[in-house]
C-alpha cells in the first residue's frame, strides 16, 4: 500500500516539476582518483535525460559554480567527483544554490569530495573513510523509511560495487533508506549500522546520496538507474 502511495507521489512530483522542466547540472570534476565509470555514467544520464525530456548539462569546469550560471538549474548531480574541486568563491555559489532550496544528488565518490569543507560534509551526510575490494553485497531496505527513489527495490537486493565505509559519526539528520549487510561481504567494514542510501532536507533543500556507482556495470543496472532517475525528479522539486 505504501509503495502504491509513493508511486502516486512520484507521479505528482514529476508532473509538478515538468511544469518548470527539470534542469540538471552533472558535475564530474576529479582532483583525486578518477573513476573509469564516469564516462559510462555520462552516457547513461544523457539517455535518461532524453527519455524524460530533461535539460541536462555536463561539466568539469568549476567556473560554472557562480550565481548566474547555477540559476539555470534546479538540481546538481555530483558524479564520482573526488578531492578539492571548488575554490572559495565557487563554494559560496554552491552554498547559496542549495540554501535557496535547490536539490543535490550525490553518487558514490561524492562523499570523497571537499573533505575539508565542513558545510559540504553536513550536506552530503557522511564523509568517505575507506573501502574493501569490489564485491557483491546485500543491500537491505529500511522498511521504516520509504522513498520514491527506492520504491522499485526489494527488501533485500544483491549488488556488485565498491562499498564505502564512512567516518563516524555519520550525520544523525539523514534518513537512511538502505543499509549494507556486513555479513554478506569481506574486508574493511564499519562495524555498526552501515548506511548506503539516504536522503535529508538540508536548509530547505532536498539532498539524496547513493553509495553505489563505482563500476561501469552500475550504469546498465536498471535498479541503480531508477534510483538516479527518481532521485533527480525528487530533488528537482522544491520542498514545501
Amino acid at each position: 500500500m505504501k509503495k502504491h502511495l509513493l508511486a502516486m507521489l512520484l507521479l505528482l512530483t514529476t508532473m509538478l516539476v515538468n511544469a518548470q522542466q527539470i534542469s540538471v547540472l552533472v558535475f564530474s570534476k576529479t582532483a583525486g582518483y578518477r573513476h573509469e565509470s564516469i564516462e559510462t555514467g555520462i552516457e547513461a544520464l544523457k539517455k535518461m535525460a532524453e527519455e524524460n525530456k530533461w535539460k541536462i548539462t555536463f561539466s568539469e569546469d568549476a567556473s560554472i559554480f557562480n550565481n548566474k550560471d547555477l540559476a539555470s538549474f534546479n538540481t546538481l548531480l555530483f558524479l564520482n567527483t573526488t578531492g578539492d574541486i571548488l575554490n572559495e568563491g565557487q563554494q559560496k555559489a554552491m552554498k547559496k544554490f542549495i540554501e535557496s532550496g535547490n536539490g543535490f544528488v550525490g553518487v558514490h565518490a561524492a562523499t570523497d569530495t571537499e573533505m575539508e569543507w565542513e558545510w559540504y560534509g553536513e550536506m552530503t551526510g557522511a564523509v568517505f573513510k575507506n573501502h574493501p575490494k569490489i564485491q557483491k553485497a546485500t543491500v537491505k531496505l529500511n522498511k521504516k523509511e520509504q522513498h520514491v527513489a527506492t520504491i522499485h527495490l526489494k527488501d533485500q537486493e544483491v549488488f556488485l560495487d565498491e562499498w564505502y565505509n564512512f567516518h563516524l559519526p555519520v550525520s544523525n539528520k539523514i534518513k537512511v533508506l538502505a543499509t549494507l549487510d556486513e555479513s554478506s561481504y569481506t574486508g574493511e567494514q564499519m562495524g555498526v549500522s552501515h548506511p548506503i542510501i539516504w536522503y535529508q532536507i538540508f536548509h530547505g533543500a532536498r539532498i539524496f546520496y547513493t553509495g553505489m556507482g563505482h563500476t561501469k556495470e552500475s550504469f546498465s543496472d536498471i535498479r541503480f538507474l531508477n534510483q538516479l532517475k527518481n532521485a533527480v525528479i525528487w530533488t528537482s522539486a522544491k520542498e514545501l
